[in-house]
């Protein structure tokens, strides 16, 4: 038997997080490793206390037919990165690593182009984490350093020419 490399062990373990998802669209697990120990894990899902989309069975987002990545303000979950973000002490965050998996909640497929919304790089940048791992297939990832995501800023528009 082969042995699982390490990335894709954390990537196992975020992808087992997300099957607490309460999402109707796509569910999403993350988890925050620092030196070698997962201190945080996170799903996508309504904020503690409010009704979750699996049990009303009602999805804004789905019903008006939105896309992918657009109009978050009227989703009501949590999505997977920041639930995990706010379960962690940043001081244990500095220098991790969050590793994020999703799949299609009606398919189970693995979702392809798996990669954190622009608030929640937002959040990652200031949590202190240091780089992104997100499962784009069974075996296969993407390595962002989070350092890309501050020089490469983009949401600021270059300025005209006068």
């Amino acid at each position: 038997m082969e042995r699982k490399d390490k990335i894709n062990y954390y990537l196992d373990i975020a992808d087992a997080v997300l099957k607490r998802s309460t999402c109707l669209r796509r569910r999403y697990g993350a988890i925050i490793v620092a030196n070698d120990e997962i201190i945080a894990t996170g799903y996508n899902g309504a904020p503690r206390g409010r009704l979750n989309c699996i049990d009303t069975q009602y999805c804004a987002r789905e019903t008006l037919q939105i896309p992918s990545g657009q109009r978050y303000e009227l989703c009501r979950s949590v999505h997977a990165e920041a639930n995990a973000i706010i379960s962690a002490a940043r001081s244990d965050m500095i220098g991790s690593t969050l590793y994020l998996a999703g799949r299609d909640a009606k398919t189970d497929e693995i979702l392809s182009d798996t990669t954190p919304c622009t608030m929640c790089r937002r959040l990652i940048i200031n949590a202190g984490i240091h780089r992104v791992i997100c499962r784009i297939s069974e075996d296969d990832y993407t390595v962002t350093s989070v350092r890309d995501w501050i020089f490469n800023d983009d949401s600021v528009k270059p300025r005209q020419e006068q």
